[in-house]
């Protein structure tokens, strides 16, 4: 009925003069009717309703209503103080959380809903109603979801995928995940039922991994314990950034890499649980209460945090250059330092038979990277 109608409108038409519906009496309900159908006089369905249209003391209610609009249009400052019985939100709660830091919606959108959410905030501020003059910091539009068939889902071509089918066959966190994992965010892409069918192996493996693998207090070798901290950092800033697809890809390197161990510290399943659970948060909290034994969700702990000493590889590979083109390679710890790297670099025997045919006038170097050479013949 509610979408049907909209909202009312709260006012009252005595002989011609409008009047506003009396503040006590707000917010105006909508009578229960059986028939909407149109009064096929051009007057709207709601002027059937003739005990709620007509008041006591004579007057008569709107009947045109507002779109829907009109409640979405101001929603966000609903939600910061739903339960008040006083007033729309309290004005103290609003400077505390407004504006908005980012609004995540989709092109159509923007068009529509965005654009009266700033109508409203606008007359609201002029009003002296809220504390801000614009309702968001910043709009992301993310891309849309097509059907395998790379078709915009329609249900005339049949290609709609129905979200009750696939998480009943698959689950919840997999239908989640691959849609996260499908692309970047803001990209349109086509839906894969193999895509979705590989987010649901990695989670199995994942369930799987836990089952077996021992929580200790042992120190991990190198290769893990840089492997962790690198995908902690990296998780931490992708969903920052909303790059939620390389997020779950560096989680899957992880997990592919401690497959094979039989023991790991307790300090670092637990944080993977927290890095997976905005992902999967079914499969992470089961498995935080039932293989870890925690009693308090994921939800409510504190992010893992990496150690930035931990964040390098621990060696490089140099590619080598003479005059534009790869002459060799070089591979050495990731702390060598330059002057080192570059006695490897022309020591390499298919680059120092390139660097001897002339003199050396130029040299660059990319840390980490690169060793680049101009010879001059």
């Amino acid at each position: 009925r509610q979408r049907y109608w909209g909202e009312p409108i709260p006012v009252v038409h005595y002989d011609g003069k409008i009047e506003p519906v009396p503040e006590e009496d707000l917010p105006i309900t909508l009578p229960e009717v059986k028939d909407y159908q149109p009064t096929g006089t051009g007057e709207p369905p709601l002027a059937k309703a003739l005990d709620w249209v007509n008041t006591p003391d004579g007057g008569h209610r709107e009947t045109n209503t507002m779109p829907q609009w009109a409640g979405s249009c101001w929603y966000y400052l609903r939600y910061l103080d739903p339960k008040n019985n006083e007033r729309p939100w309290d004005p103290e709660k609003e400077k505390y959380w407004m504006p908005v830091d980012i609004y995540i919606g989709g092109q159509e959108h923007a068009v529509l809903h965005l654009l009266y959410a700033r109508f409203w905030h606008h007359v609201l501020h002029d009003l002296g109603l809220v504390s801000t003059r614009e309702p968001f910091k910043k709009l992301f539009n993310q891309g849309m979801i097509l059907g395998e068939d790379g078709v915009k889902m329609s249900k005339s071509r049949g290609n709609v995928v129905n979200p009750d089918t696939v998480i009943q066959e698959y689950g919840a966190d997999a239908v989640r995940m691959y849609e996260m994992f499908m692309g970047p965010l803001d990209k349109t892409k086509p839906w894969s039922t193999k895509g979705l069918q590989g987010c649901a192996r990695f989670l199995q493996r994942v369930w799987d991994f836990y089952q077996n693998v021992q929580p200790d207090n042992s120190d991990p070798d190198p290769d893990t314990r840089r492997l962790y901290h690198q995908t902690v950092k990296k998780v931490t800033d992708d969903i920052e950034t909303l790059d939620f697809n390389t997020a779950i890809s560096q989680m899957m390197i992880f997990i592919n890499q401690v497959s094979r161990c039989k023991s790991l510290p307790r300090t670092m399943l637990e944080g993977f649980l927290k890095l997976i659970n905005p992902f999967a948060p079914h499969l992470a909290e089961e498995l935080n209460r039932i293989v870890l034994k925690n009693q308090e969700e994921l939800a409510y702990q504190p992010w893992p945090t990496y150690d930035s000493q931990w964040i390098q590889a621990a060696t490089v590979t140099v590619a080598i250059q003479v005059n534009g083109k790869v002459r060799g390679k070089i591979q050495a710890d990731a702390q060598t330092p330059k002057t080192e790297l570059r006695a490897l670099a022309v020591a390499e025997p298919n680059v120092k038979k390139y660097l001897d045919r002339g003199e050396i006038i130029k040299e660059v170097y990319v840390p980490g990277k690169l060793f680049s050479f101009v010879v001059r013949e």
